[in-house]
């Protein structure tokens, strides 16, 4: 597994179209300890998406630094859309960032998330929750040591949500990663994170940083959830 320090000196969005320069992070400093499950809650539009960018790699418009430990660790994201190819099949965006070679992983990573039938499909013939399994699949095939979620379970009711929620839990406690979650949902985040880190302002700073200690029968009650949110994240929606 591997360990993430986040230090960010500053990250901005340039005006553009007439809208103002705007600062997202100043002087931002975030340490990702291994095998933890972090989740960043925050409103939509603080920065949680660009945060996870920078992580990946994705954004190196910033100053400052993301180091890993070890060094060069294999990272997956799950976006907040599946981004699965249309014109590929299940099977074949699932083996999408493996060798030829490994299709049998991918094979394997489908019958872990139940899809094993809807191999030889394309993704427009899957319901969105059946989507979000192919993406968990993807990421979970190159076996990441560094594990982003971009609300991966948004837009699905909450009978959807909660069953993926639990097949994420299944798969890391067979694969172990260190997991930066982005969530707006509190419940969600009592759920299923190690610790929470609440963003807020602008520029975004860490407003909480709570541990969340609850057993796996405490976290599928929804009473003990409700619990945590009353009783840690009071301002949480």
């Amino acid at each position: 597994m591997a360990a993430i320090d986040i230090a960010i000196a500053e990250k901005r969005f340039p005006a553009i179209a007439g809208a103002p320069e705007r600062v997202i992070f100043r002087d931002f400093a975030l340490a990702v300890p291994e095998r933890s499950f972090l989740v960043l809650l925050a409103p939509s539009g603080l920065g949680k998406t660009t945060l996870l960018n920078i992580v990946a790699e994705l954004d190196r418009d910033y100053s400052g630094a993301v180091r890993f430990d070890p060094a060069s660790p294999r990272i997956a994201y799950a976006f907040q859309n599946p981004r699965l190819l249309p014109w590929r099949t299940v099977l074949e965006n699932v083996a999408l960032p493996l060798g030829p070679e490994d299709e049998g992983r991918a094979r394997a990573m489908l019958a872990e998330v139940g899809l094993s039938e809807q191999a030889s499909a394309y993704p427009e013939r899957l319901s969105l929750g059946q989507q979000r399994r192919v993406a968990l699949a993807r990421a979970f095939a190159v076996e990441p040591e560094v594990l982003l979620m971009d609300e991966p379970f948004v837009s699905l009711d909450e009978a959807g949500a909660a069953r993926l929620r639990e097949l994420l839990r299944r798969l890391l406690a067979r694969r172990p990663a260190t997991v930066l979650f982005v969530t707006h949902d509190s419940r969600e985040a009592v759920e299923l994170a190690s610790r929470i880190v609440v963003l807020g302002g602008t520029p975004a700073r860490i407003v909480r940083d709570l541990p969340v200690t609850l057993s796996p029968a405490e976290r599928a009650d929804p009473a003990a959830i409700d619990a945590v949110r009353r009783g840690l994240l009071p301002a949480a929606e």
